[in-house]
């Protein structure tokens, strides 16, 4: 199945599609990425990144880039946003880093996105193609070729699929919907000096609330802050980001505390996101084809792991490939085994740390009492399955793998 004359061709040009890119180009392929906008770049503001990023960094060969861009935290915070009561508090210390191997950080999306640009470059033969927007995918026995919106053809000995969460790759192979949530995200990046000086902590922060939640935390040495608002929306929502406003943020957040409201006054403009994830699935290899990112495990953003399993995907697929001397059809089955479970884990508990974040009544006081008195040991023992992947265990999945589930 592996002709090395012919390039590997990615749909996307974001966190995923570089990453693999870089991941494919350590391993010798040539690669092609396809972006649909008219230039490489990456839009949105901070993301959070847990010990298994910063272990993927290390593995794609950008570890020492993405540490110098990034903000350590020195602990997670929850509050309830209607009285301020501290709901759990995990530090992100020294034990932190020593039990899991890597440190907790918050970085600008368009940091890591540039981190992994450069280390494509660095590492192989990478050609970059924008403003191609794919329509359609045909494959045979020795190649896949794409279609652009001008017809145009591209042809690669395979195709990665890391075209988000409207994938066309996805649409081609699967056809299944996009399960739009209803939960609409604001985000935005404000000045250090613009914000209060009694939330400015060194901490990945929220304040959780009756079916909505915010976020802050420092980017870029401190000079910023990530300022995120998550509600229930009153209206059918559409996949979908546009333009947002502050007087449909503040009819959202009307009971909570002062200390909390601060953050919907900062920003002066807004980006608004729309949100929806996809049902798990079992496969998303297909032949020479296979999905990656958000194009094969959509996620909503209550565990903050996007990002993250993008880059423990592309780690996996090139771990599978030298594993494998580069037979591309039995890494990209292995890729698939590997990840199945793991990323449909994050799908579903995703789906219900949002319900915990945006609990009302009842539901809000046994929320608030679950980690009352807890210590950091055993919060950490409970982060185990999720901060604890690196290379060296990421297929591991893969000899439990019992096949399609019925």
């Amino acid at each position: 199945m592996s002709n090395q004359n012919q390039p590997v061709l990615v749909a996307g040009g974001g966190i995923g599609g570089f990453a693999a890119a870089l991941a494919l180009s350590k391993q010798g392929f040539k690669v092609q990425v396809f972006e649909q906008a008219p230039e490489i770049g990456e839009i949105g503001a901070g993301i959070q990144l847990g010990p298994n990023a910063f272990h993927a960094f290390d593995a794609l060969g950008i570890g020492e880039i993405a540490r110098g861009k990034a903000v350590y935290t020195d602990y997670m915070v929850m509050h309830d946003a209607i009285d301020g009561y501290q709901v759990g508090k995990i530090p992100t210390d020294e034990k932190f880093r020593v039990r899991f191997g890597n440190p907790y950080a918050v970085i600008h999306r368009a940091d890591i996105h540039g981190s992994l640009v450069e280390g494509a470059h660095k590492y192989g033969d990478l050609e970059i193609i924008t403003n191609c927007q794919i329509q359609k995918v045909e494959q045979d026995e020795n190649s896949v070729t794409i279609y652009d919106q001008n017809g145009k053809s591209y042809t690669g000995q395979a195709l990665i699929g890391a075209d988000g969460v409207k994938s066309v790759v996805r649409e081609t192979y699967v056809g299944d919907p996009a399960l739009v949530t209803g939960h609409v995200v604001y985000r935005a990046v404000v000045p250090e000096s613009e914000f209060p000086e009694d939330l400015k902590w060194n901490a990945a922060s929220i304040w959780v609330g009756p079916n909505c939640h915010l976020v802050h935390y420092p980017l870029r040495g401190g000079k910023e802050y990530n300022v995120v608002v998550t509600f229930h929306s009153r209206q059918q929502e559409q996949w979908g980001v546009t333009d947002g406003s502050k007087e449909e943020v503040l009819s959202y957040f009307q009971g909570i505390c002062p200390q909390a409201r601060q953050l919907i006054e900062l920003p002066k403009s807004w980006r608004r996101w729309a949100t929806a994830d996809r049902e798990p699935i079992d496969t998303w290899t297909f032949g020479r084809v296979t999905l990656l990112g958000d194009a094969a495990h959509p996620t909503t953003q209550y565990m903050a792991q996007g990002a993250c399993m993008a880059l423990e995907d592309a780690v996996t697929l090139g771990e599978a490939l030298r594993v494998n001397n580069n037979d591309l059809a039995a890494a990209l089955e292995m890729y698939q085994k590997a990840r199945v479970a793991r990323t449909a884990r994050i799908v579903l508990s995703s789906r219900e740390m949002g319900k915990i974040y945006h609990a009302s009544g009842v539901k809000r006081l046994v929320r608030n009492d679950l980690w009352r008195g807890r210590s950091a040991e055993r919060f950490y023992d409970a982060m185990e399955w999720l901060y604890g992947w690196n290379v060296s265990n990421c297929l591991d999945a893969v000899k439990n793998y019992q096949g399609n589930v019925a």
